[in-house]
């Protein structure tokens, strides 16, 4: 009876959370401008708080070099299978491939994993999440660009790369724990009044975050058929890459644990700014579709682990 209390203390939030934002949605309780202003207050305020903290306090070693390049190239290669199953399977969008990479760590990852395993873990998942994050910024983009009509300068991208709050944050977080500042100012009582206030700002991060994807999520309308096989695809090329990943760092680093944040990861659907980036009207119903179907399997799987928790 304990473990099930565990659990629902753990899906009940979630579904709550989700609940309310398809109400807010169907009763017209917050309007679309609304939740833009929300999504807004989440990706220039209250992630990069969240973000900051987790790379402050970390404790850096030569592996926090490789695990982004990992995620990185795990990334591109989730791309090329993602564009070779394509072929395979006869999937005719060429959104195909960009819809079996990339994660949406910073809309969800992070309020499913911080539910999961709390925050004092939360540098775990931003560890991985930091590769993910330079290979949308990049090559994601680009690629999107070479293969259809969203043309995006180099320069272009590099200037909202770097301005990004998110990536600044990460480059914040990293210079004040690679230094040892944050270590340094621990005696002196700072770190504490640094914690109270990125706690603060980041409190309502998970909330927030899945109040916009149920007002988000409608199904309706859905082409079930093709909508399901580029799901399953994906879901396919994450679990290889997600054992080979877990495989391979515990070659390199037997002692590393991090197929808690790994896993989390490699569940997530892919980034919700795609139909943002692509200027495809044809193809926005696919591309919706699969990411709000990618979305319930990853609430699914999220599930699946506060069970096994």
């Amino acid at each position: 009876m304990g473990h099930i209390i565990d659990v629902l203390q753990t899906i009940l939030p979630v579904l709550l959370m989700l609940a309310i934002g398809i109400l807010a949605r169907s009763r017209g309780l917050i309007s679309r401008e609304g939740i833009n202003a929300l999504k807004n207050v989440v990706v220039n305020i209250t992630l990069p708080a969240v973000l900051l903290s987790a790379f402050a306090t970390t404790r850096y070693t030569l592996m926090d070099v490789f695990i982004p390049l990992m995620m990185f190239l795990a990334c591109f290669l989730a791309w090329w299978l993602g564009k070779a199953g394509a072929r395979i399977f006869r999937l005719d969008s060429r959104f195909v491939p960009f819809l079996t990479t990339g994660f949406e760590a910073g809309m969800l990852g992070y309020a499913l994993f911080n539910m999961l395993y709390g925050s004092s873990r939360t540098a775990e998942f931003a560890r991985i999440d930091l590769g993910q994050v330079l290979f949308v910024f990049t090559v994601y983009k680009m690629l999107l660009g070479m293969e259809g009509k969203e043309h995006t300068s180099l320069r272009s991208l590099m200037k909202e790369m770097l301005l990004s709050p998110i990536i600044l944050s990460i480059a914040a977080g990293v210079l004040i724990g690679a230094s040892g500042l944050y270590q340094a100012l621990v005696p002196s009582g700072i770190s504490a009044i640094f914690d109270a206030c990125t706690d603060f700002i980041s409190a309502p991060t998970s909330a927030i975050i899945l109040l916009t994807i149920g007002y988000d999520l409608v199904l309706r309308d859905i082409p079930i058929i093709p909508t399901c096989k580029v799901v399953a695809l994906r879901f396919g090329i994450m679990m290889l890459l997600r054992f080979a990943f877990i495989a391979l760092l515990g070659l390199l680093w037997p002692s590393a644990d991090l197929s808690a944040a790994i896993t989390v990861m490699f569940i997530l659907p892919p980034p919700f700014v795609l139909p943002v980036f692509a200027d495809d009207a044809s193809q926005r119903v696919y591309v919706s579709s699969a990411l709000s179907v990618s979305t319930l399997v990853a609430i699914a799987g999220f599930a699946v682990l506060a069970a096994m928790g």
